[in-house]
């Protein structure tokens, strides 16, 4: 059996609130990373508040939320972050995001491989029926990204976000664990 926290390209790992606290702070200085990753205006941290931030989040993580780092597999770099946070036991559903940083590593595959690598973890570790995600119209990179993973169109939230001076739309995509067993099935 694979290691289910290894994908092609990264692998998941424990959240190190000091590292993460000092890439955030560099990755929020960039206003594009943060327009792609956020709703709301840039806002900057320093290395010790962001750090600071991080761990109280993962000191307050409930057994509904799953907070991980991605490293690459080739150097161990820290290239990004990912939750999967679980909304309705019952219905086994939950609501995923990821996010990488520098802009030298998009468009490498590594959000690809990341989604699948945390699909595979929501769909065989946790057991869910269905995972949801939102995304910018404005991202299209990353649209096509969560496609390739297995995630289909189911809505839109219209001219929500305000973004240099125009009104954008906010995506709603899912993927059921059928579905996403299907796809892997004809790619394995």
């Amino acid at each position: 059996m694979n290691d289910i926290l290894t994908g092609k390209l990264i692998r998941l790992s424990a959240p190190d609130t000091d590292e993460l606290g000092r890439a955030f702070s560099k990755w929020s200085r960039d206003s594009e990373y943060w327009r792609l990753m956020a709703g709301n205006p840039v806002t900057l941290h320093s290395a010790k508040d962001a750090a600071k931030s991080f761990e109280k989040d993962v000191q307050e993580l409930s057994l509904d939320t799953y907070f991980f780092g991605a490293r690459t597999l080739a150097d161990d770099a820290l290239i990004g972050e990912m939750t999967l946070e679980v909304e309705n036991w019952t219905g086994r559903d939950a609501f995923i995001g990821l996010s990488i940083g520098e802009r030298a590593n998009w468009g490498k595959g590594y959000g690809t491989d990341m989604m699948n690598v945390l699909l595979r973890f929501a769909f065989t570790e946790v057991n869910l029926r269905r995972v949801t995600l939102t995304v910018f119209e404005y991202n299209p990179r990353a649209i096509r990204s969560y496609e390739k993973a297995g995630f289909r169109h189911e809505g839109r939230m219209r001219k929500i976000l305000n973004r240099d001076g125009r009104r954008w739309d906010v995506l709603f995509m899912g993927v059921l664990r059928d579905e996403w067993k299907e796809q892997n099935e004809h790619t394995n």
